[in-house]
């Protein structure tokens, strides 16, 4: 079995307004195997903070060398609302978001287990700094 511990952050400079995605992908040992940002354009900060997370889930299926079902994931969040929409705590009533909502899971089901985890800010600080750097780099 495999285990990876992905944080992920989304950020939109106004909401909504210029957005942009942080992804930092550790192993099981907890040691950095991969970082990615990408630009989105005019979004909300709900949306990018799905757009980070799916981007980190399509980066593990590209980077495993295990079939997916023997794949353990942490995910760390800083997004509380996502978090309790993906643990089914709330539910998603946004329409811009559901069909995002429906990818994570989409994407989350050949994994042996997932599991999704609030956390403060100050500890998402490297996906955080991506998502602000690929910002200054568009704005």
């Amino acid at each position: 079995m495999a285990r990876y511990y992905i944080y992920t952050d989304g950020g939109a400079r106004g909401n909504p307004g210029p957005a942009a995605t942080g992804v930092v992908i550790l192993d099981a040992q907890k040691k950095k195997i991969k970082t990615a940002s990408s630009y989105l354009g005019e979004a909300t900060n709900n949306v990018a903070e799905y757009a980070a997370l799916i981007r980190a889930l399509e980066l593990v299926v590209e980077l495993a060398e295990l079939p997916l079902e023997n794949i353990e994931i942490h995910a760390y969040l800083d997004s509380e609302l996502i978090v309790k929409q993906l643990k089914g705590n709330y539910k998603v009533k946004n329409k811009g978001l559901k069909p995002l909502f429906e990818q994570v899971n989409k994407l989350s089901l050949p994994f042996r287990k997932i599991t999704y985890t609030h956390i403060p800010r100050e500890e998402n600080a490297e996906a955080d700094m991506l998502v602000n750097e690929e910002l200054d780099k568009h704005v």
